[in-house]
C-alpha cells in the first residue's frame, strides 16, 4: 500500500510553476497555512489559484498574492484582501469573479465528471460575457464549465494514515469539494490518527481522493 504520509518538501514538489491549484478555505478558515508557507519558501510562481476568496493580506491565500506568486485568481470575492483588488486594477494579476454557488458547482462538476452546469445566475450581467446560453423549457441558463485543477491543497482536522479526512465545523467549506477535482490532492492534517480510528459515517473526504498527507505545523 502506498505510504501517503510524506514530508512537506516531498508534498510540495508536486506543485510546479504555472499550475492550476485548488485551495480550500473560507477567508482562511480551513486553509492549509503550513502548505502555503512552504510554497512561499519554495518560490513557486505563475499559479492560477481557484478558491472561495484570497484570504487576508497576511493570512491564507493572500500571502501568495502579496509574494507575487499568483498569475490568476478564480474566486467568488476578493474584498477581504485589498492587495488582490489593487493588482486586478493595475493589470498585474488576472481575476475572474464567479458567483459563490456557481464556483462550488463548477468544482463539483469537475469532480463528478460532468460537462458543466446550467444556472440562471449571472444572466444579463458581465458574468454572461463569452458564455453559451442554453434554453430549457422556455427558460435561459448559462452553461458554466467545470473547473479542474492540477493540484488541490486542502485542510483536515483529523486525518487517518490511509487518508480518510474529517473537517470539523466550518472548515468543511470548499475542502471536500476540491478534494474530488484535481489530479493530485495534498491534505494538511491538524492531527494524524491511526487507520480505523475514524468512524466511517463521520468522514468528510474518503481516502480514495487523497494522495499525500502532511502534518500541520
Amino acid at each position: 500500500m502506498k505510504q501517503k504520509i510524506v514530508s512537506m518538501e516531498e508534498a510540495i514538489s508536486h506543485v510546479k510553476d504555472g499550475m492550476t491549484v485548488h485551495i480550500g478555505g473560507f477567508i482562511a478558515c480551513g486553509t492549509p497555512e503550513s502548505i502555503i508557507t512552504a510554497l512561499i519558501e519554495k518560490g513557486v510562481k505563475d499559479l492560477t489559484i481557484v478558491a472561495n476568496d484570497t484570504g487576508l493580506i497576511d493570512k491564507g491565500i493572500g500571502r501568495l498574492v502579496v509574494n507575487n506568486q499568483v498569475k490568476k485568481v478564480i474566486a467568488s470575492h476578493i474584498g477581504t484582501n485589498p492587495e488582490t483588488g489593487r493588482r486586478m486594477q493595475s493589470g498585474e494579476m488576472e481575476v475572474e469573479l464567479v458567483p459563490q454557488g456557481t464556483l462550488a458547482e463548477r468544482v463539483r462538476a469537475a469532480g463528478y465528471g460532468l460537462g458543466g452546469i446550467l444556472t440562471p445566475t449571472g444572466l444579463g450581467t458581465i458574468v454572461q460575457e463569452g458564455k453559451q446560453i442554453i434554453n430549457v423549457d422556455g427558460k435561459d441558463y448559462l452553461l458554466e464549465k467545470p473547473i479542474k485543477a492540477d493540484v488541490a491543497l486542502i485542510f483536515g482536522t483529523k486525518v487517518d494514515e490511509l487518508g480518510n479526512v474529517i473537517c470539523e465545523k466550518t472548515t468543511k467549506n470548499f475542502n471536500p469539494l476540491m478534494a474530488t477535482a484535481a489530479d493530485v490532492v495534498i491534505v494538511e492534517a491538524l492531527e494524524i490518527v491511526p487507520a480505523g480510528s475514524l468512524s466511517p459515517e463521520h468522514l468528510d473526504i474518503s481516502r480514495i481522493f487523497i494522495d499525500y498527507i502532511v502534518k500541520s505545523k
